[in-house]
């Protein structure tokens, strides 16, 4: 099979024409409109076999793990997903693979009414990049450097699970063969916040999405916001599975664990209602869990609003 048969056959005729597509995949550039009084959000992610996922994974969820951190990326941003570009580095031409991996893709695409519109293919080790492209009104981003002190922090969803799979996968754990399956759904088919993310425009101030663990990527925030926070570490939405873990690896895993997907963000407080609103009309939990300060750094306490000395650090590629 050439490389334009494997395109065709996979990845040019699985989807329906869009409206605000007026030229996709088969020519030089693929052209997209873009709404009058709209921003262009643009994130890029790329997925290596060994790094991101391991030799062998099954290739249905990793295209659908491959297209929502990505989408992930715009729930943070509160961006409307648009359309997404592939670029595929293959081994080898093997068909089951391509038929699994492009139906696991397009299935979350069309979740969210989100194009492929163009990329490219080509031989060497297994690794997947996708650009994704969004949409939101002007100045209703959640950029990282709008955290202001007196914001409360809320966290969607839950945190840890992900990283107690990957540490039975890495035999660092074990678990039974019911709670394995019940985390690794947050591994390897991570849920994009984005009806979220569009619910909380003009809520939220600033957000990121937790790829790297809530320790590391709230510094993002606070970095860019130049302030600091208090977290409250036994408030802290702890996942099904991890919650049955001790207390020391609950808090271990949800402020370092990586792999969540969950977003982390900031509103005033007078707008708390407004958060849960968010929450309820998305059917997407929410917890406070901390407050931005104007006092640099990150502080960490317990219950009793003790001050914890924890050793915390996020997942870093070159580190």
């Amino acid at each position: 099979m050439s490389e334009f048969e494997l395109i065709q056959r996979y990845f040019s005729d699985r989807q329906s024409p869009a409206a605000h597509i007026p030229l996709s995949i088969g020519d030089d550039c693929a052209l997209m409109s873009v709404s009058s009084g709209m921003q262009l959000a643009v994130s890029t992610d790329a997925l290596v076999e060994g790094r991101h996922f391991f030799a062998g994974a099954d290739a249905r969820t990793l295209g659908h793990k491959s297209l929502a951190v990505n989408l992930s990326d715009l729930a943070a941003m509160g961006a409307t997903p648009r359309a997404f570009t592939l670029a595929l580095t293959l081994p080898d031409v093997r068909e089951e693979w391509l038929a699994n991996f492009s139906a696991g893709l397009f299935d979350l695409a069309a979740q969210f009414d989100c194009q492929l519109i163009g990329g490219d293919t080509t031989r060497g080790p297994l690794n997947i990049c996708i650009t994704v492209l969004g949409e939101i009104p002007d100045g209703l981003a959640h950029r990282r450097d709008a955290a202001r002190p007196g914001d409360d922090i809320w966290i969607s969803g839950s945190l840890g699970d992900a990283r107690l799979a990957l540490c039975c996968y890495l035999n660092q754990q074990t678990l039974s063969a019911a709670d394995l399956e019940l985390s690794s759904i947050r591994l390897h088919a991570p849920t994009p916040r984005v009806a979220l993310g569009l619910a909380l425009r003009g809520v939220a101030r600033a957000a990121i999405d937790l790829s790297d663990g809530l320790s590391g990527d709230l510094a993002h925030i606070l970095k860019r916001s130049k302030c600091g926070a208090t977290v409250w570490c036994d408030a802290l939405p702890i996942g099904a599975v991890l919650s049955q873990q001790s207390k020391s690896m609950q808090r271990e895993f949800a402020l370092v664990g990586g792999d969540d997907y969950e977003l982390c963000f900031t509103a005033p407080c007078a707008r708390r209602n407004d958060v849960l609103e968010a929450g309820r009309l998305t059917n997407t939990p929410v917890t406070r869990v901390g407050v931005i300060e104007a006092e640099p750094g990150c502080r960490y306490v317990d219950v009793d609003n003790k001050l914890l000395s924890l050793s915390l650090n996020s997942f870093d590629h070159f580190q």
